[in-house]
């Protein structure tokens, strides 16, 4: 066998057909076998047998032809199967990989051109932004409610607060009037 042939396709097609035939005969020999000798065993008695010794010892030793013949059928599908692997693995490869190289990079050009068009916008909403006028002048604090101004009335009036003096510390009587019912 030429080992340069067995890397090409059709060399190892060839082969693998090769060796999948000869397992598949082999399966079908051994299981032939086994039939015969399980049936001719089950017929032999051997002196000091019991009425289902026959039958047992027989059963032990097809089992293992049935095994022999289990492992050829397996051995043959092993030979499919390194077939199609080397197909997908390594007949297949660069073109898959062409393939996804090509997918790549139509998203990388898909992602740039999604970038592009997010920076643009950003731009756009940036120099429209600084090209419109504003109704406030520049580094005021905008007012959240008006300005309130204590009444005379207010009994805060009652304590200058200027000259970092103190309040002198509250009661009830100061926020509710006395002799008030309600």
């Amino acid at each position: 066998m030429d080992i340069n042939a067995l890397f090409t396709d059709e060399g190892l097609r060839n082969f693998t057909a090769t060796v999948r035939d000869q397992h598949v005969r082999d399966a079908q020999q051994y299981g032939q076998i086994a039939d015969i000798v399980r049936r001719r065993l089950e017929q032999t008695p051997i002196e000091g047998d019991r009425w289902m010794a026959k039958r047992l010892r027989a059963w032990k030793v097809a089992r293992q032809l049935k095994a022999m013949q289990k492992a050829s059928t397996e051995a043959a599908a092993k030979a499919e199967a390194l077939y199609a692997t080397y197909v997908n693995e390594v007949l297949e490869l660069p073109q898959r990989r062409a393939v996804a190289e090509a997918k790549r990079l139509e998203r990388k050009q898909g992602r740039q051109a999604a970038v592009g068009a997010a920076v643009a916008g950003s731009l756009n909403r940036t120099v429209t932004a600084l090209n419109t006028p504003q109704e406030q002048p520049g580094g005021t604090v905008p007012q959240a409610r008006p300005a309130e101004f204590v009444t005379p009335e207010s009994p805060f009036e009652q304590w200058p607060m200027a000259a970092g003096g103190e309040r002198p510390t509250s009661t009830i009587n100061d926020y509710f009037a006395k002799g008030e019912q309600g």
